[in-house]
């Protein structure tokens, strides 16, 4: 059974996640979890999401409540050890530059920070075409790849959420799925 850990973070692409969830949760041979940023909370509904795959939302929140005494489970060392795999689809441009600068103020980031690099981080991008053709963003993702190991799903051409046509907008739901299933053998 592979164990797999779904990033939502706050690009307007996190509208997918419902489908990308949804696609996952059929293969017969995968579990899966998700954790959201507040931000990508604002482009789906996570207690819809729980009615219509099964699938818990874990949240920042989640992370505080959990905890009130030393002897109590972290949130993100409990996910860290749980997952296979932490796939990031929508990766955001804030998100981005605080993995690849080793921030952790949030849920999402403190796992990436504690993820050990036996396991597979995949990361999908999604903004706007100015900010992926920003310098930093070339820096950042070079960080992922070449020092964190990281895979990147690289985002398509398109009209985006803002009326902007390039390149920016988080891979197709089926390239995205489908290279996980390819990945780790996921069979329907």
């Amino acid at each position: 059974m592979v164990k797999v850990l779904v990033g939502a973070t706050g690009s307007v692409a996190s509208v997918k996640i419902p489908l990308i969830v949804s696609e996952l949760s059929k293969c017969k041979n995968a579990i899966v979890k998700v954790v959201s940023t507040k931000h990508a909370l604002h482009f789906f509904d996570k207690e819809q999401l729980k009615k219509d795959t099964g699938v818990t939302v874990l949240t920042d929140e989640d992370e505080w409540n959990s905890w009130t005494v030393m002897s109590d489970p972290v949130l993100h060392i409990e996910l860290r050890n749980w997952a296979d795999v932490f796939i990031i689809c929508p990766l955001d441009a804030n998100t981005l530059a605080k993995m690849a600068n080793g921030l952790c103020d949030n849920l999402i980031t403190c796992i990436l920070r504690a993820w050990p690099q036996s396991k597979q981080v995949i990361v999908s991008p999604a903004m706007n075409t100015n900010m992926w053709e920003h310098p930093f963003t070339e820096k950042h993702l070079k960080v992922l790849v070449d020092e964190l190991h990281m895979e990147v799903i690289p985002p398509v051409s398109k009209k985006l959420a803002c009326g902007d046509i390039g390149v920016g907008a988080m891979a197709e739901v089926p390239t995205i799925v489908n290279y996980v299933k390819m990945k780790f053998g996921l069979t329907e």
